[in-house]
């Protein structure tokens, strides 16, 4: 049985979702807010929380590991030199959710903001 095992499927196979889900983690860490719709938004947010949280603890062994999820140094780099240390004392909850009153122009897609707590 599948209880608990949801995931966002984003209507892509699974290569493309994972390609999905870095590029936009990528662009979350380095700009700290992006906009995109509601569910990759909601699809992205463990995936970051939990980068977060290795991030938090600077070792080689977990910036391999970050760099292996992420595959992008400058990515990687600005994780754990500029992000993480604003989370040293908080254990979880870094991002937030901003839902947008209006849909997308073109096909009236939900859309939201996500950003890190500050």
């Amino acid at each position: 049985m599948r209880h608990g095992n949801h995931k966002y499927k984003l209507g892509v196979k699974p290569q493309h979702r994972k390609a999905l889900v870095q590029g936009l983690a990528m662009e979350l860490i380095i700009h700290g807010k992006i906009r995109t719709t509601e569910t990759k938004a909601k699809a992205i947010k463990p995936f970051v929380e939990k980068l977060v949280t290795i991030a938090k603890n600077d070792t080689v062994a977990n910036r391999r590991l970050a760099f292996t999820k992420l595959n992008n140094k400058e990515a990687v780099a600005a994780l754990f030199t500029t992000v993480a240390p604003k989370f040293k004392q908080r254990p979880g909850g870094y991002t937030r959710i901003l839902k947008l009153s209006e849909g997308r122009l073109g096909d009236g897609a939900k859309e939201a903001f996500i950003a890190f707590v500050e």
